[in-house]
């Protein structure tokens, strides 16, 4: 399954028995961002200012004073409904003088973030990792090219009397091509080592 973030921050809003809700979402790297992102765009004003995040396994959800259970649940089921990750939702409540139940809150809450979600730009979420290529000088230029065409980065390039240690950062799901074409185009003289999963 891919995953995506946001490509860009959204907002939507709705208006639920004269009670306003305001859903705020930015993409985060990490769970200081998510509450950065939190202080940034809550209205000490509201009533309420409910949240949560997903950040890969991590997630953290909040109901501000809310029904438990009733806000920020509901707000990260509607981030992983929509296939989210790396993503922080903000859903402020200024109370109109109705009460909404518990199921109303939950599908105001919930219903919120997932139309601010649904109508989002969407950026995918690609996994990197950092490889050590050592080859001798000869096949420089081949690796070069081959580093191009699979959309490496070339981090570091070290040289000693063996030939070269490139160290590139690629998309994770290219590491394996990368290794075949390296080794049939040196007649097996490269080495590739896979130094980490970003």
């Amino acid at each position: 399954m891919t995953r995506d973030t946001l490509a860009a921050r959204a907002s939507h809003s709705l208006e639920i028995k004269h009670s306003r809700f305001l859903a705020q979402a930015a993409s985060v790297e990490s769970p200081d961002a998510a509450l950065a992102f939190l202080a940034e765009v809550s209205d000490p004003a509201a009533t309420h200012n409910c949240w949560a995040y997903r950040i890969d396994a991590q997630y953290r959800s909040n109901d501000d004073g809310e029904l438990a259970g009733t806000a920020g649940r509901p707000i990260l089921a509607a981030i992983d409904g929509q296939g989210f990750d790396r993503v922080v939702v903000v859903v402020t409540r200024w109370y109109g003088g109705i009460k909404l139940g518990a199921g109303g809150l939950v599908r105001a809450y919930g219903g919120c973030a997932a139309e601010c979600l649904r109508a989002a730009p969407r950026a995918p979420l690609v996994d990197i990792a950092e490889v050590t290529v050592s080859i001798a000088f000869d096949d420089l230029g081949i690796a070069h090219s081959l580093l191009a065409s699979l959309g490496a980065t070339r981090l570091d390039e070290q040289y000693d009397a063996d030939g070269v240690r490139l160290r590139v950062a690629l998309p994770a799901d290219g590491v394996d091509t990368m290794r075949t074409q390296l080794r049939d185009a040196t007649r097996d003289r490269a080495r590739l080592t896979v130094d980490s999963d970003g």
